[in-house]
């Protein structure tokens, strides 16, 4: 399948999500991990962030919030997604949001002193190319940060493949790391980010077998990867 192709599988199977609310419960699911990894990030009030594969945008809101005289910019391939970001963030001026993919950013190199990516990159048909792409955009001395809880250290979600109807990449945090270190980020790190959300007794959803598997996803954590371009 082509890029071109990939991207379009997508960008219809990530608006009907958007159609079902997905986008809206992201943050409820997500910011658990999500906080963490903000609190090791280090803004400054001027900066320019992007974040890729930004749903609903609730994470935009929040980065924006943290840089109140620089910009944040949520991109994603769904059109609908970001229709929902946009309606939900009228009141939040330094918000942003532009349709695209991340093998092929819509802005000049050396735009953003950080970039970001939550529950996404494993839906990127070639993990590579994004992080190359990512490294473009970076400013020298800007950071990229990628936090998924599907990575193959993780054996608790491996059954995700077999309920979620488009390609996804099961890849290590070596291997993650490996990719930002070939594209040219240094200070490369990977780590995990404890769930704390409380499990409850009785688990009736249909991504893990029961309460007790849930419990030992979360205690994995999600894989966080990290790396600056070099000044």
């Amino acid at each position: 399948m082509s890029q071109t192709a990939a991207n379009e599988t997508l960008r219809k199977e990530f608006n009907t999500w958007a159609d079902a609310g997905k986008g809206e419960s992201m943050e409820q699911e997500h910011r658990p991990i999500v906080e963490p990894m903000l609190a090791m990030m280090q803004f400054s009030p001027s900066e320019t962030i992007l974040d890729v594969g930004c749903g609903g945008g609730w994470l935009v809101r929040e980065l924006a919030s943290r840089v109140p005289q620089g910009r944040a910019v949520g991109m994603d391939l769904s059109d609908e997604m970001l229709a929902h970001a946009r309606r939900n963030s009228t009141n939040v001026p330094n918000a942003e949001f532009i349709v695209g993919s991340v093998d092929a950013i819509p802005r000049p190199a050396n735009s953003f002193d950080k970039v970001i990516s939550v529950e996404s990159s494993y839906y990127w048909p070639d993990p590579a190319a994004g992080i190359r792409e990512i490294f473009r955009v970076l400013r020298p001395g800007g950071s990229a940060w990628i936090l998924i809880n599907y990575y193959r250290n993780n054996p608790y979600c491996h059954q995700w493949a077999k309920l979620i109807p488009i390609p996804m990449q099961l890849l290590s945090g070596n291997e993650w790391a490996a990719h930002f270190r070939n594209a040219g980020f240094m200070e490369v790190s990977h780590s995990r980010i404890a769930d704390p959300t409380p499990t409850p007794e009785t688990y009736t959803g249909r991504w893990f077998r029961d309460a007790a598997e849930l419990a030992a996803f979360r205690r994995e954590g999600a894989l966080l990867i990290h790396g600056a371009r070099p000044r």
